[in-house]
């Protein structure tokens, strides 16, 4: 089997981290290789890709057969690019300097390009920071004022209860207000009744005790 350019898979669980590595077709996935070529880190934002660009041409050149990541991988760094351009110099469609220019001008349209890209993430992620702020910010508010609102609600609710005991304690004393000057006025009644029936007494003995017509004392004839 000719010799695959492929990734060999390094790093924690959930963190991958692959080395491009150059080894025999019919080596294991992270077995043994030939040569070690560049890193790549698709956990970083955005993915990190360091290649040997020179070794990679080699290997290209000489017919090493890139995995279809690694082929991704390459064409994002431009190798295999610069293969077709170096082809086309062998064929003589291009010269040396034609190739060049051509390889720069593809170099900066990427390199504007991935800045752009940078750009938007960056713009992307402040967007969803100041919305995650304003959201915090907003149920922080909600939180404040509903906890607000349940503190008035409860001062309310003392106030009413304290005007409850007001009303309550002016009730209990209006009635005990009235209760005593009823019974004032009761006793004022009884002490007049009594008043008036002992005066009432002594006059009535006196008047049982005259004597009244048909019991008065006949009086003798007179002699003659």
């Amino acid at each position: 089997m000719p010799t695959r350019i492929r990734l060999q898979r390094h790093g924690k669980k959930g963190q991958p981290f692959y080395h491009i590595v150059i080894a025999d077709g019919r080596a294991p996935r992270d077995g043994r290789f030939i040569e070690k070529i560049g890193t790549y880190n698709p956990v970083s934002r955005p993915a990190e890709i360091n290649i040997d660009f020179d070794r990679a041409i080699h290997w290209i050149q000489v017919g090493a057969q890139p995995s279809d990541t690694v082929r991704t991988l390459l064409s994002h760094k431009g190798v295999m690019y610069k293969n077709h351009l170096e082809k086309g110099i062998k064929k003589g469609a291009l010269t040396q300097q034609q190739a060049d220019l051509k390889f720069q001008e593809w170099e900066e349209a990427k390199q504007a390009k991935i800045e752009r890209a940078q750009s938007e993430l960056l713009n992307k992620e402040r967007s969803e920071v100041k919305k995650r702020t304003d959201a915090e910010a907003k149920l922080n508010e909600d939180r404040l004022a509903e906890i607000a609102r349940r503190r008035a609600a409860e001062v309310e609710k003392q106030v009413a209860e304290a005007r409850a005991r007001q009303e309550e304690a002016k009730a209990k004393e209006e009635a005990s207000a009235k209760e005593l000057a009823d019974a004032k006025e009761e006793a004022r009644a009884k002490e007049a009744a009594k008043s008036a029936k002992e005066v009432a007494e002594p006059a009535k003995e006196a008047s049982s005790e005259e004597p009244t017509e048909q019991e008065a004392p006949e009086q003798k004839p007179k002699e003659q």
